[in-house]
């Protein structure tokens, strides 16, 4: 283990003592929200100290990394990758067999093509509707008011399960000041479905995470603060 792969247990139990104190103060269970450790340009040595430090659930953003980490990491039984870049339809039949929750499905063609691939595979995959709240032209994510149609098809797959919402706000330094985009996404989660039914919301990275789950997040997604710089 390097210097860099020695300090993950530190950073990640330091990471997991904020998520719980900002669940606390935001009157929730700790239980309630999930860390995503972001090891993408990360090495598996990197995932594995993670592991053995009692991580599950690791973010990748590109699907041939991720699929070939997939494989080096074949004998960690209860490694969950989770995919959290943007997916082109041509990947979808990579994605559909490795990753156990994709959180960027942001149009009905990705759907359509994501079900195919799962069934041909007989999977059941997870999937989280992407959207962009902050409405920039360089960000996936589909309009707010595009949700309902997205999500009216994304259930009638049959090999997906819709299990919630993402969103990858604007970056501010000021945590404070991605509140409302935070915000914005629960309450268009509310107005669409019962909490139950949607009960995922993935928002809120390394510098923001303790507003998100202020907010509701249930799926934190958190590289820098565990894993260090590119």
């Amino acid at each position: 283990m390097n210097e860099d792969e020695s300090t993950i247990p530190a950073r990640l139990a330091a990471v997991r003592a904020r998520i719980d104190e900002s669940a606390i103060r935001a009157g929730r269970s700790p239980n309630s929200v999930r860390l995503v450790a972001v090891s993408k340009t990360k090495p598996p040595e990197a995932i594995r100290a993670a592991y053995a430090a009692g991580q599950r659930d690791f973010g990748e953003n590109y699907v041939q990394e991720m699929a070939q980490k997939a494989a080096a990491l074949a004998d960690l039984p209860e490694l969950r990758l989770h995919f959290i870049g943007a997916l082109q339809r041509n990947k979808a039949k990579q994605a559909a067999s490795v990753a156990a929750v994709i959180h960027t499905v942001d149009r009905e063609e990705l759907a359509t093509e994501l079900d195919k691939r799962a069934g041909a595979l007989s999977r059941k995959v997870d999937v989280l509707l992407e959207v962009n709240v902050g409405g920039e032209a360089s960000k996936a994510g589909c309009a707010p008011e595009a949700v309902p149609a997205l999500l009216e098809a994304a259930r009638r797959a049959e090999h997906l399960r819709v299990v919630g919402l993402m969103a990858i706000p604007p970056y501010l330094d000021d945590p404070e000041a991605v509140r409302p985009y935070f915000a914005r996404l629960r309450a268009l989660r509310d107005t669409l479905e019962a909490p139950a039914l949607l009960p995922e919301l993935s928002m809120g990275m390394s510098h923001d995470f303790h507003v998100a789950i202020e907010e509701g997040a249930t799926i934190v997604r958190v590289g820098t603060a565990i894993f260090g710089g590119r």
